[in-house]
C-alpha cells in the first residue's frame, strides 16, 4: 500500500472498493424482474383455475424473491473464509438432507419424483441446496488440495466419489436433470483446476457412459431423451409438451404478440410458469425478447468468469474457483433450459434461474450470486491494499 493510499480516510476507501459489481447486479436485477413478469404472466390461467387468483403464483413468487433477497445479503455479509472452512460441514448436512427425501413419509412426491422436504406450509428441494453447496465445497477443496488434484490420481478421485454419491442420491429421487448439472460443473472446476488432461478424459467418458445406462435404464428417462428428436411423431403423448413450446416459439415471430396475449399458456403448454416460461417469453416477446434474455444470461456469466479470473490475478484461489463454479452452473442450467424449451435438447425438468417459478431454485441462486458478488469485492479490497487501488 502507498503513502497516500494509508493515510487516506477508511470512508473513502470504502467508496472506492464499492459494496456491489454494479454491471453484475444490474443484469442479474433485470433477469430477476423480467421473470417476475413472465412468472405472473405464464400462470395467470392455472392459477386463476387452482386458486381463484390469478396472480397466486405472481405473489408467492414475489415472496420467494424477498427471501432469496434477504438470503443473499447475509451471504454476502460473511467473509468467504468462513465458508471455505464451512464447505466440509454443509456439504454434509446437505448430504443428510437428500437421504431423508428416501425415508417414507417424510419426503413430499410430485409427479412420481421425491425431490421436496416439508418444512411448514412450504416445500424445499434439496438438489436446490446442493448445487451451491458444492461449489463452495469443491472450491475450497481445489485450494487445499490443487497441487495433488493436478498431480495425481487420487487427489481428482475423492472429490469425485464425492459427486459421485450426490449423483447416486439424486438419482434415487430421481433427478436426472439436477446429476447432469451438479456433475458437469464439478467436473468444469476439476478442468479449471488444472486436472491432468488424459485423467480428466477418461473420467468424462466414464461419467458419460454412467448417464447414458441410467437414462436408458429407465424407459421413462429414456421416452424423454429420445422424444425431442421427432416431438411430433407422437404429438399428443411423448411428443405433447414440445410441441406445444414449438408452437409458442412459432407464434412469437420476430416481435411476439404481446405481454399476456399468449395462448399456449392456457392449459396447452404443461408448466408454463415453471420450466417453460422461456416458451412464454418467446411467444410474448418474440426473436427480440429471447435475444435480449439470452444475450443478459451471457452477460451475468461472463461477467462471473471476469470476476473470478480477477480474483486468481491477485491470489485469491478460493474466490475464484468459487466463481468459476457459479459461473459454470448458472451457463449450464440456463443452456440446458432454454435448448429444452426450443427442442434443441431432451427434457430434464431443469428451471432457467432467476425466471421460472420454484422458491427453491430462486433462493439458491440469490445466495450463488450473492457470493459472486462477495468475491469481487474482497478481490477489489485485496488490491485496494496491497496497491492502493492502481492494480
Amino acid at each position: 500500500m502507498t503513502a497516500q493510499a494509508a493515510v487516506q480516510p477508511a470512508g473513502s476507501r470504502r467508496r472506492r472498493m464499492g459494496p456491489l459489481d454494479g454491471p453484475l447486479f444490474t443484469a442479474v436485477a433485470v433477469l430477476l424482474g423480467v421473470g417476475l413478469v413472465m412468472v405472473a404472466s405464464a400462470s395467470v390461467g392455472i392459477a386463476d383455475r387452482l386458486t381463484g387468483e390469478p396472480f397466486h403464483y405472481f405473489w408467492r413468487q414475489a415472496a420467494y424473491a424477498a427471501v432469496g433477497l434477504l438470503l443473499g445479503l447475509a451471504a454476502w455479509q460473511i467473509p468467504l473464509e468462513a465458508w471455505e472452512r464451512g464447505g466440509a460441514l454443509l456439504l454434509v448436512v446437505t448430504l443428510v438432507l437428500l437421504a431423508v427425501l428416501l425415508v417414507p413419509g417424510l419426503g413430499r412426491t410430485v409427479n412420481g419424483a421425491t425431490r421436496w422436504l416439508p418444512v411448514g406450509p412450504f416445500s424445499f428441494q434439496v438438489s436446490e441446496l446442493l448445487k451451491p453447496v458444492l461449489v463452495i465445497y469443491l472450491a475450497g477443496y481445489l485450494v487445499r488440495h490443487g497441487e495433488a488434484v493436478r498431480t495425481t490420481i487420487g487427489g481428482f478421485l475423492k472429490p469425485m466419489l464425492v459427486v459421485g454419491l450426490c449423483a447416486a442420491l439424486l438419482l434415487l429421487q430421481p433427478d436426472f436433470g439436477a446429476v447432469v448439472v451438479v456433475a458437469s460443473t464439478a467436473l468444469g472446476m476439476m478442468f479449471l483446476g488444472g486436472v491432468r488432461l488424459w485423467l480428466y478424459g477418461v473420467l468424462v467418458a466414464l461419467a458419460g457412459g454412467l448417464l447414458a445406462v441410467a437414462a436408458i435404464s429407465s424407459p421413462y428417462r429414456l421416452e424423454r431423451l429420445t422424444g425431442f428428436l421427432n416431438p411430433w411423431a407422437d404429438p399428443y403423448n411423448s411428443g405433447f409438451q414440445l410441441t406445444q413450446a414449438l408452437i409458442a416459439f412459432g407464434r412469437g415471430e420476430w416481435v411476439g404478440v404481446g405481454l399476456g396475449a399468449s395462448v399456449q399458456k392456457l392449459f396447452y403448454l404443461p408448466e408454463a410458469h415453471t420450466d417453460f416460461v422461456f416458451a412464454v417469453l418467446a411467444e410474448e416477446f418474440g426473436l427480440v425478447g429471447v435475444l435480449t434474455v439470452v444475450l443478459l444470461f451471457g452477460f451475468v456469466v461472463g461477467r462471473i468468469l471476469l470476476i473470478g479470473r480477477e480474483a486468481a490475478r491477485t491470489g485469491h484461489a478460493f474466490g475464484a474457483h468459487l466463481a468459476y463454479g457459479i459461473a459454470l452452473w448458472m451457463g449450464l442450467q440456463a443452456f440446458i433450459n432454454i435448448g429444452v424449451n426450443m427442442g434443441l435438447l431432451p427434457t430434464k425438468g431443469l428451471t432457467l434461474p432467476l425466471m421460472s417459478y420454484g422458491g427453491s431454485s430462486l433462493m439458491a441462486t440469490a445466495v450463488a450470486i450473492a457470493l459472486a458478488l462477495r468475491v469481487a469485492r474482497e478481490t477489489r479490497a485485496y488490491s485496494l491494499n496491497t496497491h492502493g487501488g492502481r492494480s
